[in-house]
């Protein structure tokens, strides 16, 4: 405008139609309209730069807010910003998805001590009893009966103690290191360890060990063989019961365990839960006075929580399948040597 003025001149001139403003009547016309576009420009801006800020803002607001909650100690509040597919929005959600999981996880962990802590009372709490009857009539007490079934509490607060244990070292990622494992002669070894408790409890251990090699923990793999052999035992219709054991190898090269086992009918509602800690399903205890009563009595609930643990840790698939007739039947697949690594 200053270029367009230079050339304007300064004084006033004349013309036959009339005056020619001249730079100062122009300066004088324009100064205050020009002001009042720039005031209304700035005020713009301002207005447009603070809603956008808000708007940009806004959810780094909600994020702060959530998670102060979360710092006091509430976990089920949530961002939530459905609509936003920018940068925010995917902070958002992957913040969210975080709380998901913890949330969970806690969860998980308040169900797991809480189910914990009554299933430890409950072998001395029957101790307890047993005890207390047998003061109150010392000379009707069969002592030997007594001291089995003392003893057979006793082994099962220690082996839920252990498995305990083992879930939560599993579970804190404390994993052994892998070594090669021949899969036939280690379950092989389990058989025989487990052959005399399976004869006690009338059950009849069928095997078939082909070969198949994997890379694993050889404590963990071992455990999970035992709990599925274990769980069969225990599990079943008592004597004239059996137990299969086979392990192979898939077309694909993967080493396979399998395990199957007569029993009750397992609903097909309690299948999905087997894994979890301490479910146990209606009538899966060896039958009173069978037996397998005193021999194979009802486990931790654990076995099967642990052998998806270890199964998951060496990144191998595991099945689990009801069969029509009653029984179990267990299909874990090892991934093949050297295609894995300690999860």
């Amino acid at each position: 405008m200053a270029y367009v003025l230079h050339f304007v001149p300064d004084r006033n001139l004349s013309d036959p139609l009339g005056a020619i403003p001249n730079r100062g009547d122009l300066l004088t016309a324009l100064v205050p309209k020009l002001v009042m576009v720039l005031a209304l420009l700035a005020a713009i801006g301002l207005i447009g730069g603070w809603f956008l800020a808000g708007r940009m803002l806004r959810p780094l607001h909600a994020i702060h807010s959530v998670a102060q909650k979360v710092a006091a100690g509430s976990l089920e509040d949530r961002v939530r910003l459905p609509g936003r597919r920018d940068e925010f929005g995917e902070l958002a959600r992957t913040f969210d998805a975080m709380l998901d999981r913890i949330q969970s996880s806690l969860n998980e962990q308040r169900r797991f001590a809480a189910n914990a802590s009554h299933e430890l009372r409950t072998p001395y709490a029957v101790e307890r009893a047993m005890l207390d009857v047998a003061l109150a009539d010392p000379a009707g007490v069969d002592v030997p009966k007594l001291l089995r079934r003392l003893d057979q509490t006793n082994h099962r607060g220690t082996e839920m103690v252990e498995a305990l244990l083992a879930l939560a070292a599993l579970d804190q990622g404390r994993t052994p290191p892998l070594v090669p494992i021949d899969l036939a002669e280690l379950t092989a070894n389990v058989v025989l360890e487990l052959t005399e408790l399976a004869d006690h409890a009338g059950i009849t251990l069928i095997t078939s060990f082909g070969e198949g090699d994997l890379d694993g923990a050889a404590p963990l793999i071992r455990q999970l063989v035992t709990n599925l052999v274990l769980n069969g035992v225990r599990h079943n219709t008592g004597p004239s019961g059996r137990v299969e054991v086979t392990t192979g190898t898939t077309t694909d090269g993967r080493s396979e365990l399998q395990v199957v086992n007569t029993g009750p009918v397992v609903p097909p509602q309690l299948l999905t839960t087997l894994t979890e800690p301490f479910v146990r399903g209606a009538g899966r205890q060896a039958a009173s006075g069978s037996p397998g009563a005193d021999s194979a009595p009802l486990g931790s609930g654990l076995g099967l929580a642990i052998v998806a643990r270890v199964a998951h840790v060496h990144g191998a698939d595991l099945t689990l399948s009801a069969l029509p007739e009653g029984g179990l039947h267990v299909r874990v697949t090892f991934t093949a040597p050297g295609g894995m690594t300690a999860r």
